[in-house]
């Protein structure tokens, strides 16, 4: 695999091949719910906030084995309430990890030669990893608590190239089946966004967000988004028509407007919906995006680090490596 080195800065190079995939999953509701997209009965509890860490190293061990023989360079840990951070130890739930022992992960992800990128949702309708702080959104115990943390994870990862703040789906929609929820608008939205972006720029880190803001806010977003934040825009169903045939075409043409405004782009696919996702998205972005702002692909499976999952998991990795080599041959 072609990369920088295998030391602690390791940033692999080329185009990026990566993949999100989960320690922490307290990031959804606050309290227990009769449905919830696919799943049924005692499944259900995943999608709950929970006093214990819902997560299985050795399926995790065989998604990050499986990514390397696929030719991925690169890994979004999703963390939430999965470490014992120093600077919060509140937040900590039965199993999460201690400090040294997750750097001795990092280590293990580098020597494979993945690059490990740290993600803390911060977006209210992702946040119950925040515990009581999630309930104080926007005032100065809520800031300091937050910087902290990027602060933190950053140190942790030893100045990673990006860090994944989320920002996604903060809407009443996506919180109505929430016992507590908060929707951020106009210059609020801005205001707190802002800081994570500055927060992470302050430690050398690169700011990454998933770009649904866009599609609901177009003028504004493009107004006000500073160009330094790495996008993410994200689509998982099956057409990528940009006509009205296709009822989700604002979310496939907002890959060819971020790339027009200028925006650096990770596209996202999955295998959430369907298994020809992953593959289109990158024979569209291949075809529609420019080389200079086009920095790689991301798969977000969306299920669980767990024995019962990891099929999927696996899965979300061979198409990865589907696309990759359809692509490479052009």
């Amino acid at each position: 695999m072609d990369n920088k080195n295998t030391g602690s800065n390791f940033i692999a190079k080329g185009k990026i091949w990566g993949g999100l995939f989960h320690m922490g999953v307290n990031m959804w509701s606050d309290q227990p719910v009769d449905s919830w997209g696919p799943y049924k009965g005692e499944d259900l509890e995943l999608v709950c906030q929970k006093n214990h860490l819902r997560f299985n190293e050795d399926v995790w061990r065989h998604i990050t084995a499986h990514m390397v023989e696929a030719g991925m360079n690169l890994v979004v840990i999703d963390l939430g309430e999965a470490l014992k951070y120093a600077s919060h130890p509140e937040l900590s739930v039965e199993g999460s990890w201690e400090i040294d022992r997750f750097r001795a992960e990092l280590a293990r992800l580098r020597k494979m030669g993945l690059e490990p990128i740290p993600k803390l949702n911060f977006s209210t309708a992702h946040d119950a990893w925040l515990q009581e702080y999630g309930h104080m959104v926007s005032t100065p115990t809520y800031y300091k608590v937050c910087a902290d943390l990027v602060r933190e994870v950053v140190d942790i990862f030893d100045k990673p190239r990006f860090f994944h703040i989320g920002y996604d789906e903060e809407t009443a929609g996506h919180q109505r089946k929430y016992a507590y929820s908060i929707v951020r608008q106009g210059e609020l939205w801005w205001n707190d966004f802002l800081f994570f972006v500055k927060t992470v720029e302050a430690t050398g880190s690169r700011p990454w967000i998933w770009s649904d803001f866009y599609w609901h806010h177009p003028k504004d977003f493009m107004a006000r988004m500073p160009k330094s934040v790495l996008q993410s825009n994200w689509y998982y169903g099956e057409s990528f028509a940009l006509d009205d045939t296709n009822k989700s075409k604002t979310r496939v043409q907002a890959y060819i407007d971020l790339d027009k405004a200028g925006f650096d782009q990770i596209p996202t696919g999955s295998n959430w919906s369907n298994d020809v996702n992953f593959g289109n998205t990158v024979k569209f972005c291949e075809e529609h995006l420019s080389k200079e702002h086009l920095l790689g692909y991301l798969t977000a499976p969306w299920v669980f680090t767990l024995p019962k999952f990891e099929a999927p998991n696996l899965r979300a990795i061979d198409q990865v490596a589907e696309a990759r080599k359809a692509a490479e041959r052009g």
